[in-house]
Parts: structure tokens; sequence; C-alpha cells
């Protein structure tokens, strides 16, 4: 039964220390109350300001509180990544190759802070990423296509946003954000040679050991078949 297939569920770097974040931030706002009640005049300034940190901290710890649980989940089958905006999905069987990214700027070598998946066929995603992730994601991703621009890998107009049908194998036309999404990850792996970029962000491990667990996640998804 697919309930019973082992699962590796990794939570998120940018996830932790939310409640902190929030406690710290309901204590501060405590203290400062009652300073407030004897020297609001004297320091009025100071305090707004104290109190505008304090929303900033409650807020960034509230946002990672309500991200997903879970950045990606891992099994037999596939990858699943959770996003607050929605998810993907791939089966092993539908992936080529991940591997890390690096490229030269210059004489520099840089790892970029993401895992490439190349798909054997970008149409799979139509019906395995949701539309308001696939949206968001293309904006996620700008800073890719900068890149791919500054390494001279795409001209300026190649990189603009297509809103055309996309024409899947099948003879069926997908529009909206999906078809705009499938086109941004046809530009991207033209220019870098992925489909989908998984962030640094959303691991629980240095990209070098995460890399190396997709591999061997991919490599013995085979021995449930």
């Amino acid at each position: 039964m697919a309930s019973k297939l082992p699962v590796i569920k990794i939570k998120a770097q940018s996830n932790h220390h939310a409640l902190f974040l929030m406690l710290v931030a309901l204590v501060l706002f405590i203290t400062t109350l009652i300073f407030n009640l004897s020297y609001w005049r004297q320091f009025q300034l100071v305090l707004t300001f104290i109190y505008l940190s304090e929303l900033v901290i409650f807020i960034t710890g509230l946002a990672k509180y309500l991200q997903p649980k879970y950045s990606l989940c891992l099994n037999p089958k596939g990858i699943i990544y959770q996003h607050s905006c929605g998810h993907w999905q791939v089966d092993w069987q539908q992936i080529k190759r991940i591997s890390l990214m690096n490229e030269t700027l210059g004489f520099e070598q840089i790892q970029l802070p993401f895992i490439g998946i190349h798909l054997i066929q970008l149409s799979i995603l139509a019906k395995q990423i949701s539309p308001r992730l696939a949206n968001r994601l293309i904006h996620e991703q700008r800073p890719l296509l900068a890149l791919a621009i500054k390494l001279k890998y795409l001209t300026l107009e190649q990189s603009q946003l297509s809103f055309e049908a996309f024409e899947l194998p099948s003879g069926e036309s997908i529009t909206g954000p999906l078809a705009a999404f499938l086109h941004h990850s046809s530009v991207l792996h033209q220019a870098l040679g992925y489909h989908l970029f998984i962030p640094e962000t959303a691991m629980d491990r240095e990209l070098n050991e995460f890399c190396t667990l997709l591999k061997q996640c991919m490599k013995s998804s085979v021995d449930y078949n």
C-alpha cells in the first residue's frame, strides 16, 4: 500500500524559531507597555520605534509559523514540494537529472543556492503543480533569469514573461498562470539546464548533503517498483 511507503519529511531552515520570535515580540511588547505608562512623553519617538520593531519581529515569526510544517516530502514514488502558495510533485521516473548549480561568473566559480531538477518532459508539470504556486514561482525565480541574462545565456527579450497558450504533446492547450510558468520553466531550462529549482531555504541541511540525499532516494526508488 502507498500509505506504508517510507517517507522522509524535511523541515525548512526558514521555518525555524517561529514561536521563539513571536514570544520574544510579545514579551518585549509587554515590557515596553509597562515602561510606556511612566515615560511616554519623554521617550515618545524611541518608544514608537520600539513598538514598530516588535511588530516586525512578531510578523516575521508569524510568517514563519504559517509556512507548511514540511517543505519537502520524499518517498519511493517521488518528491512533493510544499509552499504556502501550494505544491508541486514529480515522480522519480519523471526526472532525468538532479544536480547542484555551479556557474562561472568572470573568473569566479559560484554555487547558486538551489538544487536543479531536469525533467524528462516539462509538460508533466501541467497537472502536477498548483496554479497559485506556479504564479508565485515565476516571481521568486526572477533572480535566476537576471543571472542568466548577466551570464549572457539569455537576452532580455527571451526573459520576458509569455502569456501565450502552452501546447502539450497531447494537443491540449494550457492557458493562464500554468502556461506562463511552463514557458518560464522552458526558458530557464534553455539557459541553466533545469526545469525545477529547490531553494536552499527549503532544506534542513547543506546543499551538497541534500543533493546527495535526493540522488540516493532516486536511485533507491527502483527497489519499490
